[in-house]
């Protein structure tokens, strides 16, 4: 699992409750929601900020 936040920051109650269950995350995704969507298979990578979307399903 990963977490990916439109808005907010490290210090936002997502965020730190992802470093507290070890969860990779991104903050600060301008228009996620219209980006991701259910059933996609997504990569985070919460040290560079990265995310790859590996499939359309």
């Amino acid at each position: 699992g990963a977490l990916v936040l439109e808005m907010g920051g490290m210090l936002q109650h997502g965020a730190i409750v992802s470093r507290e269950y070890g969860l990779p995350a991104v903050v600060g995704v301008a228009n996620a929601k219209n980006i991701f969507h259910n059933g996609q298979f997504i990569q985070v990578n919460g040290s560079n900020g990265r995310i790859k979307i590996l499939s359309n399903e």
